[in-house]
């Protein structure tokens, strides 16, 4: 196999559309892997759609068609050899040319192409990809097909293209279009692989994994078929299959004696194994192909148990407390996503004490640099297929393209170790049932054959190894009739009543079997704010920040969710900052209610880790990498030991292999410092589990007073009223900032009590990161934050008003 990547030479250039003057019909610099918006940006002749108003001003690019093209000469092919041209990937309705003739049309970006081109002129010729609007395209499928219901004004359920392209409440609408994926030209005789299937399990002993390694071929047709071996070798162990002359399947399965067992974070090592698959003609290896595979067991354990039907994964025998964070594209932009950015991105969340990460389905099958990073640092990945939030029709040719991908991606994804789970699609089965979609629909189909048909059938055929859900949330093995997609009792459900109506203490009213979706909204970091909106737009009404929230009616709920709680500042420096006060104490509210109800409930996967430009949203960490003050409470209440106190009860979690047994220290202390009561609480918490703790906490001024719970350096605090009602000092403490070596370290001294005391580190330096945040401090008690900056400050600037905060607002409010 001879491969020649296609990267170099390509141009661009308008063919259709209302294309600025500036742009016109001239061919511009084309960089592939890319798409027109990064060519465009690359060539100075569009604004960056992440900043200001500028992404309203590109939706001509909507409808709009270009031409990437580039010189080609294909050395004459040698007898019986092939020449095949394969692009991994074209976004979307694409018109592939070569020398003028056209060699096929595409209309999916979740798929691979290959072409043909043995017969292609040897003289210099011209390779040509042609764009068509995917949105145009999406509205001629529906009328041909018929209108079914989607939660956005776009039709995107008609066109295979990543949903979110077409804008989400978190996402610009900017529909790219281009070669978002390599490209290149193989060259090989007799025979290719076409493709590989390593299934790596481990066996009931715990010891002995197993690899099936599933090959199909294409042979070049070109001469008679030969006699052909597959070898397979992983571990040290080789084992090897014929394929006479007339097949092209077979199957290897080696056992592996004493193998590394892969586990998730938290729970032991992550060894990955390479197996290296040949094709083999006469000693003469034909086609290579490697990656890296992890023995584990995975399932889900759905089985009744009185009170409905859990969902707790289990691996290696072991059942898994699910830590989890959904994933979106880390950009927009895709093709701007590196292997560093993904690990940069991952580790976030392993640092957040993340032990999975969902791909929503309005998103892609992500790049193998994600799965393999994932693999890497023990990070589950529960994998949706790309269906999300919208009828789907089951006719051709969208049926097809769906299966299609389906097959091929199953296919792609199946060596990671870290893939735990596949899901039909995120809230179709849902919105189905709830959205008012049945009278819309009038018997059209929706997509029930995909989730309880087609994907089950193709997995049982590809991937048996993994279990499968027919949607996020649903109840398995039920009617949606009879028993709610969204039924607490049984399988998963979303959580999101809280955040569009009620306020996050809803989260008490339900405990879930799984919540596979649940948040709250704030804006990004204060330096993405000024890197992507001017001086003049940095106010909660602007329209340049209403066009980076994208939730319907998002500052409404934004500010309605803060009142239960905090007067909501007009000030938009307070307001900023009490608006991530909140998503924090929102985040952190949910998944402590969740994990204490373990093990009935077994999973909490938080919406979302990431964002891909910058918007204010559900993120933990914003669009430009920064982290919010709620990823550093999802990082304590996703600790392998935490404590929960309330009113009536401490709860003690322990999710680590070791007992943990030690005394808890219970006060009520005014906000002065003086201790109104107190006791010593015994923790005695087995590994893996929890304990509960009755206690009484009655406050005598609930305005004055705060009940705190102390063990093994871990803290809870639970207050007899809302913040807008609490007598908070002005001067509650003082602090004190010096330069180290690294950056600043601030040492803040309470004098009065003080809650969730943060440093704001990058008002001061856009690239400095804070150690810490959210720091509850009593009377007398002091706390060292440090910060990591490059920048040379004044180390005064760390103790301004508008950096170091905590749950006191002493401006003006409404």
């Amino acid at each position: 196999m001879n491969l020649q990547n296609l990267h170099e030479g390509w141009t661009v250039r308008a063919a259709e559309g209302a294309i600025p003057p500036e742009i016109g019909a001239r061919p511009w610099p084309a960089t592939v892997p890319g798409t027109i918006h990064t060519d465009l940006l690359s060539a100075g002749l569009i604004p960056d759609p992440y900043t200001g108003t500028n992404e309203t001003g590109l939706a001509w690019l909507h409808r709009s068609s270009w031409v990437y093209s580039r010189k080609l000469h294909i050395a004459p092919a040698a007898a019986g050899e092939r020449v095949d041209l394969v692009f991994d990937g074209l976004d979307t309705v694409a018109t592939v040319s070569l020398g003028g003739r056209v060699l096929g049309r595409t209309a999916n970006m979740h798929r691979r192409y290959r072409f043909d081109v043995r017969s292609a002129t040897v003289a210099p010729t011209t390779l040509s990809v042609r764009f068509d609007s995917a949105l145009a395209y999406a509205e001629a499928m529906r009328d041909r097909l018929g209108a079914r219901p989607c939660v956005y004004d776009h039709p995107y359920n008609f066109v295979r293209k990543m949903a979110c392209s077409f804008g989400w409440d978190w996402g610009p609408d900017l529909q790219t279009a281009g070669i978002w994926k390599p490209v290149r030209l193989e060259r090989w005789r007799v025979a290719r692989l076409a493709e590989v299937r390593p299934l790596a399990t481990l066996d009931a002993d715990g010891s002995t994994g197993r690899l099936r390694t599933h090959v199909e071929v294409e042979r070049s047709g070109l001469e008679p078929a030969r006699d052909l071996t597959i070898r397979v070798t992983v571990h040290g162990v080789t084992g090897q299959e014929a394929l006479p002359a007339g097949t092209d399947r077979a199957v290897v399965e080696l056992a592996v004696p004493d193998a590394p067992v892969w586990w998730p974070a938290g729970y032991g090592e992550q060894p990955l194994c390479p197996v290296t698959v040949d094709l083999v003609e006469a000693g003469a290896v034909l086609h290579q192909y490697t990656a890296r595979i992890g023995f584990r067991s995975v399932m889900v354990d759905e089985r009744p148990d009185g009170s409905g039907n859990p969902f707790t994964f289990v691996v290696n025998g072991r059942e898994i407390f699910v830590l989890g964070l959904n994933w979106i594209p880390e950009d927009h932009l895709l093709t701007r996503l590196t292997r560093r950015r993904y690990a940069e991105a991952v580790d976030r969340a392993v640092a957040a004490n993340a032990n999975l990460l969902r791909i929503w389905g309005g998103g892609i099958y992500e790049s193998d640099d994600f799965y393999d990073v994932c693999a890497e640092r023990g990070v589950m990945v529960w994998q949706d297929f790309t269906l999300s939030c919208a009828a789907y029709p089951e006719e051709d040719p969208i049926r097809a393209e769906i299966l299609a991908e389906a097959r091929e991606n199953i296919t792609r994804l199946a060596p990671h170790a870290c893939l735990v789970l596949w899901n039909g699609g995120n809230e179709n089965i849902w919105g189905h049932e709830d959205w008012d979609w049945k009278s819309a629909l009038d018997g059209a189909t929706w997509g029930a054959g995909y989730y309880y048909e087609d994907f089950p059938a193709l997995l049982a055929e590809l991937d048996p190894t993994r279990p499968y859900h027919p949607g996020s949330p649903s109840s398995p093995g039920f009617d949606p009739l009879v028993v709610h997609p969204n039924d607490e009792h049984h399988g998963t459900r979303h959580e999101w009543e809280a955040w569009n109506r009620q306020d996050y203490t809803f989260h008490d009213r339900h405990v879930p079997r799984f919540c596979s979706e649940f948040g709250w909204q704030a804006p990004p970091a204060w330096a993405t704010l000024r890197a992507a909106l001017n001086a003049s737009d940095l106010h909660q009404n602007s329209p340049a920040f209403l066009l980076h929230q994208k939730a319907h009616d998002g500052n409404g709920k934004l500010e309605r969710g803060l009142a239960h709680h905090m007067r909501v500042p007009e000030d938009f420096t307070d307001w900023h900052w009490a608006m991530q006060l909140n998503q924090a104490r929102a985040t952190s509210y949910a998944v402590e209610h969740l994990r204490a109800h373990a093990p009935y409930t077994m999973g909490s996967i938080v919406w979302q880790l990431n964002d891909c430009w910058p918007v204010t949203s559900w993120s933990v960490v914003d669009g430009d990498g920064r982290l919010k003050p709620a990823w550093y409470a999802l990082r304590r209440s996703y600790a392998p030991r935490l404590l929960v106190l309330r009113a009536s009860c401490l709860i003690a979690i322990n999710d680590s292999d070791e007992p943990w047994d030690c005394p808890a220290l219970l006060r009520r202390v005014d906000f002065d410092g003086a201790v109104l009561s107190s006791s010593e609480i015994p923790l005695s918490v087995s590994p893996r589990s929890l304990s509960v703790a009755s206690v009484s906490v009655e406050f005598g001024d609930a305005s004055r007073e705060v009940a705190v719970a102390d063990a093994d350096g871990l803290r809870a605090v639970v207050l007899g009223a809302e913040d807008f009602a609490l007598a908070y000092k002005p001067e509650a403490m003082t602090a004190a900032a010096v330069a180290v070596d690294g950056g600043y370290a601030v040492t803040v001294t309470a004098h009065s009590f003080a809650r969730d005391v943060t440093l704001l580190a990058d008002r001061v330096a856009p690239d400095a990161v804070v150690d810490e945040q959210l720091v509850t401090l009593l009377p007398g008690e002091s706390w060292t934050f440090h910060i990591r900056t490059g920048a040379d400050v004044d180390p005064e600037a760390f103790v301004a008003r508008e950096v170091l905060r905590s749950a006191f607002l002493p401006t003006e409010v409404r």
